[in-house]
């Protein structure tokens, strides 16, 4: 009997270690995709330049070449399986979501669609695309943002995505895309922190009922970690030592420090490009979690431009009006969630 006993206790411990090592990791990216519009204007949006008449003449040929090149980065990131869940910024509508799923290299992914019309001048949005199997869809929401000193200017929404991962693991995310940094980063600054303030509200009112709720945020916050609107307002910082399952910690913020960066403006590294996550998926006990370190930056040499100092920096599609034919000015952001 004891025999016995022993060796169904033997196979019921390979069951589960079968089991755990069955259950896949979750890759969750960010990427800036450097204006992918579609070659239709719209009358009320400012996309003439996107058009084959503009002064940039986007035509069919051009849009399908980014659009291809865009499902190969994405494919790419994670070697071994496409990401369930990407963050995007600067597309322009659904449609050309839903051309970027239908891409040879992400068809396989049965990717889903987050998305909504934000009031942005320039038409541009930010999104989600998720793996239907891997994230099962709650809710989302719009955050607008209107500014009480500039009633015309218009930004986009903090889109806000809720889904189950997981049996049971519910996830927030917040997809972001901040106020530029046009006249300069000082003047411009107190439209980043403004929308700091109201992404932190969202985030309170999360925390208020579910003190453990894990969130995400992504995004190109055209600010650092180590900038007011990011470390102040918002509180993302990279306190490794906080127990507070609220608090917030920035993945990207130690590559910040450490001089790397995904944007390269005039010869110098910006890290714009964040993935900030509560302390209940850094130091929780159940469910998906990730470690302080976890934060990357994909920047394969394929998709990367090297410029006279010999230097690889993101190859993007424009240069001004000037076609180059790249992927994006912006290198994508990643990491990974596990059991």
């Amino acid at each position: 009997m004891l025999k016995k006993a022993l060796l169904l206790f033997a196979v019921a411990l390979i069951s589960l270690s079968s089991f755990a090592k069955g259950k896949k990791d979750i890759t969750v990216v960010f990427y800036n995709v450097e204006n992918l519009f579609d070659t239709i204007n719209n009358p009320d949006k400012r996309d003439n330049d996107f058009t084959p008449m503009g002064k940039l003449q986007w035509d069919t040929k051009r849009y399908n070449d980014k659009i291809s090149k865009l499902s190969y980065v994405l494919s790419s990131i994670d070697k071994e399986e496409l990401p369930a869940l990407v963050g995007l910024c600067e597309i322009e509508n659904r449609d050309v979501l839903e051309d970027l799923i239908d891409q040879e290299k992400l068809k396989k992914g049965k990717y889903r669609i987050a998305h909504s019309e934000s009031p942005d001048k320039r038409g541009i949005d930010c999104a989600l695309i998720y793996q239907k199997s891997r994230f099962r869809y709650i809710k989302q929401e719009s955050i607008n943002i209107e500014f009480p000193w500039e009633k015309e200017y218009k930004t986009r929404d903090i889109l806000y995505v809720q889904g189950l991962v997981g049996r049971k693991d519910t996830l927030n995310i917040f997809v972001n895309h901040w106020p530029s940094r046009r006249g300069g980063q000082e003047k411009s600054e107190k439209n980043r922190v403004f929308v700091a303030k109201q992404l932190r509200k969202a985030v309170d009112k999360i925390q208020a009922k579910n003190p453990f709720a894990k969130i995400i945020i992504m995004g190109d916050f055209n600010d650092e970690p180590t900038d007011k609107a990011v470390a102040e307002t918002l509180k993302a910082g990279n306190n490794r030592d906080s127990d507070n399952p609220m608090e917030l910690f920035n993945l990207m913020y130690d590559m910040k420090v450490n001089g790397e960066g995904t944007y390269n403006f005039r010869g110098s590294w910006n890290m714009l490009d964040n993935l900030i996550v509560s302390n209940s998926l850094l130091n929780g006990s159940r469910g998906y979690q990730t470690l302080h370190n976890a934060g990357r930056i994909y920047r394969d040499k394929w998709i990367c431009f090297k410029n006279k100092k010999g230097i690889l920096t993101p190859n993007k599609t424009y240069g001004g009006t000037k076609y180059y034919g790249g992927f994006s000015d912006h290198f994508p952001v990643y990491f990974k969630l596990k059991r």
